[in-house]
């Protein structure tokens, strides 16, 4: 029986994602004709046609869409395989690409990156950063071999490992009446213009939930777009916010003049963690990358 080649499935699959033999082609690196003549022979091989040609693009028939679903699935079974024969070899070698929410990544990847290529030489990590549910439908898709988020999060088919507490912080201008009160507790914020980050941001979900305040708020309630955005709000007057304490170890806020204080009775805004899809070959990976971040994460509270 002749069978389609693992390439001849991933120039279909990009097909399908690209909509467009000639985009298709540009993100496989082949000509145009190339794969073009990859997609007939595969239709040719499975005895039906899988792609309509448009001349605006393509798009695929009902047969088109269940292979497109199979070849994806050998795919990944492909890759699999081979990051098992490369775990069986020796851990943390070759490629691992990994995924961090933007709240973390910038004080947690540079120290964690540092001490493990010092111990793993042959490791080459490929990193993205990203929003959380675009790192789980990574760890789905197979893009990403594990990722570090803020939990508690659920999500079928994805298991975490729980790295440590983040305590969330105070912080605004030195002459808010929060900056110099005797105890500060969390609902000292109601009330208050408590600046957060734009929708889609965990740390906001987290924050909201640590105040007790509205998802709706007034119009005074901006939304920044990262926590270096979020630091220069409030130094220059719109409001006081919640800070993880990684961030503010990190300097984030170096260079303002702002007050940084912990609340009377720590306030964990959130559990970090990292997370990796159930049944991966990479899981032992995964969680070495989470126990070096852990002492990452130990050095901070030192």
């Amino acid at each position: 029986m002749h069978l389609p080649t693992l390439r001849q499935l991933q120039f279909l699959c990009a097909l399908a994602d690209e909509k467009s033999f000639s985009r298709a082609a540009d993100v496989c690196n082949v000509t145009q004709p190339t794969l073009s003549s990859a997609i007939k022979e595969v239709e040719a091989i499975l005895g039906v046609q899988l792609v309509e040609r448009e001349a605006r693009g393509a798009s695929l028939t009902r047969a088109g869409e269940t292979a497109v679903e199979r070849a994806r699935s050998v795919l990944s079974s492909a890759a699999d395989l081979v990051a098992a024969a490369h775990q069986a070899g020796a851990p943390l070698t070759g490629h691992f690409h990994l995924g961090a929410i933007p709240t973390l990544a910038p004080f947690l990847l540079p120290r964690t990156l540092s001490s493990l290529r010092s111990a793993h030489d042959g490791l080459r990590l490929y990193l993205r950063e990203d929003q959380t549910d675009r790192l789980i439908e990574g760890l789905r898709n197979r893009s990403l071999d594990a990722a570090l988020i803020a939990l508690p999060w659920e999500a079928e088919g994805i298991e975490t490992e729980t790295l440590g507490d983040d305590e969330f912080l105070y912080i605004g201008p030195k002459d808010h009446k929060l900056s110099t009160t005797g105890k500060l507790k969390p609902e000292d914020l109601n009330g208050e213009d408590v600046l957060l980050l734009e929708d889609g941001h965990c740390l906001r979900d987290h924050a909201l939930s640590v105040c007790s305040l509205s998802p709706t708020r007034n119009g005074s309630d901006v939304g920044a777009t990262s926590l270096a955005t979020l630091v220069q709000m409030v130094a220059g007057g719109l409001g006081v916010s919640l800070l993880p304490r990684i961030a503010a170890e990190a300097g984030v806020t170096a260079g303002t003049d702002l007050t940084i204080r912990h609340f009377d009775t720590p306030v964990i805004g959130r559990q970090i963690g990292i997370a990796w899809r159930a049944g991966s070959p990479r899981e032992e990976e995964a969680r070495m990358i989470g126990d070096s971040v852990r002492e990452t994460l130990a050095a901070y509270q030192t």
